[in-house]
């Protein structure tokens, strides 16, 4: 054939070659491989019929391990200072299956924007609290995917939102439920808390955020939220004074709008001066305190007294001097009137009134001032605050005494 039909010859094979690739690669299954890091389910993105894994032979669906699904209450639960509640947290896998030995149950509280305390975790049946909530918090375990927990002498501190998560090997799932808290029950009303105003002994406006917060805590109360100052508004509340919340915003209620606060002709509310900086710019307080675990009352004395022996007094009288927060909520809750004023805690001198009468400081029922007077020279006479207590001396919390709570949860290891 010669150089020249060789030559044609090779065209005409490459060339028949060429044309038959399409349809050996239209003939042929495309081929996916999947790395898979676990053994959970795959990605449903991920699994058609065409796929066919030459890395693994785990099917393209959900394995037995499944999604873990949380459901927490909705709205609010509410309770008291000094007493016990649920916070409802249950869970469930889709599909089902149990195995409680591998599933987490960790309880944290939400105390700012992605800022959380500890509370409460267990891992089968170990389980362990943190922190002020020893002794005070424990599983419910009232059957398969209860992750509800318990929390018994409630305080003010404890109120606010908590986050419950449930891990089970790498699933999890996450829910929240908000704890709020109101005065005590009766027959004919629910009481809620009281919110009071407050400043430091050296004058309005000397407090930035962190500092109001402390000086909430130390009169047996917490910085007031936005919902509670307008409640308390709505049930009457007139300062002149602005002050911190919790969310660190600085606002004041005026009931009577008048020149001196924000002029005569502005609508009564509550004013907002919005989101102010929290260490440098100084205000008021608002706080909030809930129902007492004990009594105030004003100490029969032979005569009236400087601080330190009003301190003295009332230590002999197996008591302490009330605080700020206490005497106002004996005063709202407990009804507490007397026309005397005396010191508490902080070295102020006040005195509750529900029924207003002649000499007894004005009109409206409230918690009168007198101002922070010289501890040494100054006499008055004194509040004094009585913890609830059972026969064995223990002080009385909720329907149980403090030495009952503390046996509620064991600690356990400190490994989980």
């Amino acid at each position: 054939m010669g150089w020249v039909g060789l030559a044609w010859l090779s065209a005409l094979l490459f060339l028949s070659a060429s044309s038959q690739l399409p349809d050996t690669d239209k003939g042929r299954k495309k081929i996916v491989h999947v790395l898979v890091f676990s053994s959970h389910r795959l990605a449903p993105e991920l699994c058609t019929e065409s796929c066919i894994s030459q890395t693994t032979e785990l099917p393209c669906s959900e394995d037995e391990s499944g999604a873990v699904i949380v459901q927490t209450a909705p709205g609010k639960v509410l309770t008291h200072r000094g007493g016990s509640i649920t916070l409802p947290c249950r869970y469930h896998h889709e599909p089902e299956h149990t195995n409680p030995a591998r599933t987490r149950v960790k309880w944290t509280k939400v105390t700012d924007a992605l800022v959380f305390e500890d509370v409460f975790v267990s891992l089968g049946r170990q389980q362990r609290a943190f922190g002020t909530y020893r002794g005070r918090v424990s599983l419910q375990g009232a059957g398969p995917g209860d992750a509800s927990v318990q929390i018994h002498n409630v305080t003010l501190q404890d109120y606010g939102r908590y986050e419950c998560e449930v891990t089970d090997d790498m699933e999890d799932d996450t829910g929240f439920v908000n704890l709020d808290l109101e005065g005590f029950s009766t027959p004919i009303a629910v009481h809620s808390g009281v919110v009071f105003p407050y400043h430091s002994r050296l004058g309005h406006y000397k407090l930035n955020f962190h500092e109001a917060a402390e000086v909430c805590a130390e009169q047996d109360a917490i910085l007031a939220s936005y919902p509670q100052l307008h409640a308390a508004w709505l049930d009457g509340l007139d300062w002149c004074n602005a002050g911190w919340l919790e969310d660190g915003s600085v606002q004041y209620p005026i009931s009577r709008p008048r020149d001196e606060c924000g002029r005569k002709g502005t609508p009564a509310g509550v004013r907002n001066y919005g989101y102010r900086h929290k260490d440098s710019e100084r205000y008021d307080a608002f706080c909030f305190t809930s129902n007492l675990n004990g009594e105030v009352y004003f100490l029969k004395t032979y005569k009236k007294l400087a601080f330190g022996d009003a301190v003295k007094a009332c230590e002999l009288d197996g008591s302490t001097v009330a605080k700020v927060g206490q005497l106002y909520a004996a005063w709202k809750l407990q009804l507490l009137d007397r026309c005397q004023a005396g010191w508490l805690e902080d070295g102020s001198i006040r005195y509750p009134i529900v029924n207003p009468r002649a000499r007894c400081g004005g009109p409206e029922p409230g918690v009168r001032m007198l101002g922070f007077p010289d501890r040494k020279f100054r006499l008055y006479g004194v509040y004094c605050y009585r913890k609830n207590q059972d026969a064995g001396g223990n002080e009385i919390i909720g329907n149980a005494s403090a030495k009952t709570r503390s046996q509620v949860t064991s600690t356990g290891p400190t490994n989980i």
